[in-house]
């Protein structure tokens, strides 16, 4: 891979200049800084940011535009160790991105030592021979100069002891905006030569239906993480514009089900005289419209799933 980027470094300037386009993925534990980070390079929220591990499921894809550059970012689920059917296909769906994208960003907090959950995916990193892989140190706005020199050190260490080198080692700051764009400019060289992938105007490739159940899956999770971390699954069964609307005017319907695993969770999710429900009704159909840039009515029906995480004709229903 090395050889590659130089070559084309020192080869003869021509008239063109040269266009990369190609997929990059962020791993890292959960709370690592990934779906921030997507969300700095885009320009747009379109990963879920959440304090809370696995919230993101699908592979939403950011895509940042650049006139050398095409960059599409893969979100894949973390890596873990699989207790259900569902840990198992996650953790499948991972393995197969990894091999299939052009580099790999493996995210590092500088405000946490480096502990065996980051041992275990740079382990299985390791393993993974022809992708390059650059390590991003997240959150460097909440350490000091030693703090962050020691964790370079720790991290250059990490790769040496696996037996790889890291393509690049870039301490970046996405809520304050630091190092953002140096990033991008160290994933563009990894890319193969190529024309964009997507239409300019395209930040994500993930339909819209699922990035609407997403927000609304974050609005309902929000204040009962304990309770149900991940017993939620949103399914948005239709959107459609409302007819006889004047064009100027536009409404779009939403249907959407919220599916949980035992009965016994439909209060907490509805909350008392359905306050709760409610709320997650309000919260989500801002961020939707915001998303989709139009009004929108927003029909939510809780609904019991029994035991879906573990049963595969329901995680297929559930777009797993």
């Amino acid at each position: 891979m090395g050889a590659m980027s130089v070559r084309t470094q020192s080869s003869e300037p021509s008239g063109e200049e040269i266009h990369r386009a190609g997929f990059a993925c962020f791993v890292g534990r959960p709370n690592a800084g990934k779906s921030t980070l997507t969300n700095a390079l885009v320009g747009k929220k379109v990963a879920i940011t959440a304090d809370q591990p696995q919230t993101t499921r699908h592979t939403v894809r950011g895509i940042v535009h650049r006139p050398d550059a095409q960059l599409i970012l893969v979100d894949t689920p973390g890596l873990h160790k699989p207790r259900t059917l569902l840990g198992q296909r996650l953790n499948d769906v991972v393995r197969t991105t990894w091999a299939e994208v052009d580099v790999i960003g493996f995210c590092l907090p500088a405000n946490e030592k480096l502990g065996p959950g980051d041992r275990f995916i740079a382990k299985e990193l390791a393993s993974i021979k022809k992708t390059p892989k650059v390590a991003i140190v997240t959150k460097t706005d909440l350490v000091d100069s030693k703090q962050l020199a020691e964790q370079l050190i720790a991290i250059d260490q990490l790769g040496k002891e696996l037996g790889f080198e890291w393509a690049q080692i870039v301490p970046v700051s996405a809520v304050a905006d630091k190092q953002v764009d140096l990033l991008a400019d160290l994933l563009v060289p990894l890319l193969p030569e190529g024309p964009a992938l997507y239409p300019e105007g395209d930040l994500t490739d993930e339909p819209e239906q699922v990035m609407v159940a997403e927000l609304i899956r974050e609005a309902a999770l929000e204040g009962v993480r304990d309770e149900l971390p991940h017993s939620i699954a949103v399914v948005v069964e239709e959107m459609l514009p409302r007819e006889d609307r004047p064009a100027d005017k536009p409404l779009l319907d939403i249907h959407a089900f919220v599916y949980i695993e035992r009965p016994s969770q439909k209060g907490i999710i509805i909350g008392p005289k359905g306050k709760r429900l409610k709320d997650v009704g309000i919260k989500s159909r801002k961020q939707i419209e915001a998303l989709l840039g139009t009004p929108v009515f927003l029909d939510l029906h809780v609904k019991v799933a029994k035991d879906w995480q573990r049963d595969p004709r329901q995680l297929r229903k559930l777009g797993f």
